[in-house]
């Protein structure tokens, strides 16, 4: 509904999408949906977004992604 704002893909194929980026004073589609984070397996054959649980304690009603990275150590 909010749509994705940015994708990192990992070497093995998982990709990171952040989605429901908010900006002020700009109308969007659900204004109290918090923002999410999904992943999706390329290496299926019919991939699909899931998302992600975040944890308890986040602040999940704020949450407003702007952008993705990932690090692999």
């Amino acid at each position: 509904e909010t749509g994705s704002e940015d994708i990192d893909i990992l070497p093995n194929g998982l990709a990171f999408i952040s989605s429901g980026l908010k900006y002020p004073g700009i109308k969007t589609r659900a204004p109290d949906k918090p923002g999410e984070i999904l992943l999706m397996d390329l290496n299926e054959d019919n991939p699909r977004a899931k998302e992600l649980r975040i944890s308890r304690g986040f602040d999940l009603a704020s949450f407003n992604p702007h952008g993705i990275s990932t690090y692999i150590d």
